[in-house]
């Protein structure tokens, strides 16, 4: 299983349902259930489903803050921008311990 690394307050909002883009500046080709691990927490919390991804214009990131939860847009946060965009997630009752690979920043293999 695929774990995806995601910061404060970013996971938070996934969990919540407020956050259904992950942005980032690389494409994916992952699709499925994949885990959630709070960055530098050593914690899975949680769980979605990645079921698309596309790249961004300014427009679009501009248009659709609702939807990643980015305020005062004026550029794009990198050369390339794409929306992971995220379905079904879901909070863990009971987090668990992983053990992080060296030098792991977006994913790990659980």
């Amino acid at each position: 299983m695929k774990a995806l690394i995601i910061k404060q307050p970013w996971i938070d909002y996934i969990l919540e349902g407020k956050k259904t883009w992950e942005i980032r500046g690389c494409k994916t080709n992952i699709r499925g259930q994949i885990e959630l691990i709070q960055s530098g927490s050593g914690l899975v919390v949680g769980s979605c489903e990645i079921v698309d991804c596309k790249e961004l214009t300014l427009e679009d990131y501009a248009c659709n803050s609702d939807k990643h939860n980015i305020a005062e847009i004026t550029t794009l946060p990198y050369k390339r921008t794409y929306a992971w965009i995220i379905a079904n997630a879901k909070r863990y009752n009971i987090y668990r311990k992983y053990k992080h690979p060296q030098g792991a920043i977006i994913w790990v293999n659980l």
